[in-house]
């Protein structure tokens, strides 16, 4: 092998190297928006969220009649039955 081919393989190997660095920076740079934008897309998740009311109330009813109870509290359907308490249900 002579000096020339030696070069040679040395040039290709040294520019092969080079763009792998530049094609990894690039590829960290990338992930590293992605990150970014992620944490933007959550942050403004919340404060839209943020922006409605969640509340929980707690209603006893009494009535005469035998039987099962279903009522709506807060658009949840709670099924109780006679003598039992949410708890247990």
């Amino acid at each position: 092998m002579n000096c020339q081919e030696c070069n040679k393989s040395r040039t290709v190997s040294e520019s092969a190297l080079a763009m792998a660095e530049r094609t990894i920076r690039r590829l960290w740079i990338t992930i590293l928006v992605l990150i970014v934008l992620m944490a933007g897309m959550a942050i403004g998740f919340f404060v839209y969220e943020s922006q409605f009311e969640d509340y929980a109330e707690s209603v006893e009813i009494e009535a005469e009649q035998d039987g099962d109870y279903n009522f709506v509290s807060g658009g949840d359907l709670k099924y109780v039955t006679e003598g039992a308490s949410e708890e247990d249900n």
